[in-house]
């Protein structure tokens, strides 16, 4: 079987979460950098991958994958390794519903909205950050919401759900707004605190 590669850039939150399933798993794993925000563009030969060019796409035995929630399941199922998804299916359901509200909800708010904008625009759009800022206390509450007791967001099992949230909010937190809404849910961010402290975690940290 041959080593699957992972396609993208390491300062992106999807790729992120896709080396994390892996980095869970103990797979070893080639990635190859792409920067689809270079000034030369994205590569033609990218689009045989992922026909939108975004990041990441997969490969593996010659199997091709976008779309990161599909790419972190095949990775779950397809290698050894600790079972990242609940077996029962209200668990699952609950797992793909908080990645679901992340994608939809959370993801831009927190990253570009408020983080992004901060850290790279000057000067930043305060309108643009005031209204990330309210929809993540939203995602934050709702996300209180769901997790269940234990360790993790669906209890004693660490999960793919985990590992979705946990670059979108390292990304959050990379701001003073971010790191202070955090504080305000002890739950998540106690919850945050010990994701970080995880190996995959550490080791697809961006550098620099």
């Amino acid at each position: 079987m041959t080593k699957p590669i992972l396609y993208g850039a390491d300062y992106s939150v999807y790729v992120r979460i896709a080396r994390m399933a892996l980095e869970e798993k103990g797979v070893d794993y080639e990635l190859v950098p792409l920067d689809i925000f270079a000034a030369d563009g994205i590569p033609a030969w990218y689009l045989e991958h992922h026909p939108f060019g975004r990041i990441p796409a997969f490969e593996h035995d010659g199997f091709r994958l976008f779309e990161t929630g599909a790419i972190a399941r095949y990775v779950d199922e397809a290698f050894d390794g600790p079972a990242l998804q609940p077996m029962d299916p209200r668990g699952r359901a609950r797992m793909g519903q908080i990645a679901c509200m992340l994608d939809a909800y959370g993801y831009r708010a927190m990253v570009w909205d408020v983080a992004v904008e901060r850290l790279e625009k000057a000067p930043a759009d305060e309108e643009l950050i005031a209204g990330g800022l309210r929809q993540a206390g939203t995602v934050l509450k709702v996300l209180t919401s769901l997790k269940a007791e234990g360790p993790w967001l669906l209890g004693d099992q660490l999960t793919l759900a985990d590992l979705h949230a946990a670059p979108i909010i390292a990304y959050f937190v990379k701001v003073a707004e971010g790191r202070n809404l955090l504080a305000r849910f002890a739950d998540i961010q106690n919850w945050y605190a010990r994701i970080t402290a995880r190996s995959s975690f550490a080791r697809t940290q961006k550098a620099g």
